[in-house]
């Protein structure tokens, strides 16, 4: 079940961002899936790379919703 979801193409992000391939569109995608976390009530949440590298956008993503209050 999906509590709280953000991508590079939300509305709230579309107008700030100039493409989604980017470590700073990363970066505002984990502050708006925190914002969201908060909205849901979510308090911890898992993320699993499966293996693969932690590291690039990922680890933006990942250290921007840790900022904004995220526990995984």
């Amino acid at each position: 079940m999906t509590l709280a979801a953000a991508f590079d193409l939300d509305t709230d992000l579309k107008s700030k961002l100039k493409t989604g391939a980017t470590v700073d569109a990363a970066k505002e995608v984990g502050r708006l899936v925190a914002e969201r976390r908060d909205q849901a009530g979510v308090k911890e949440v898992v993320f699993d790379r499966g293996g693969y590298i932690f590291h690039g956008r990922i680890k933006a993503l990942a250290d921007a919703a840790r900022e904004g209050g995220l526990a995984f």
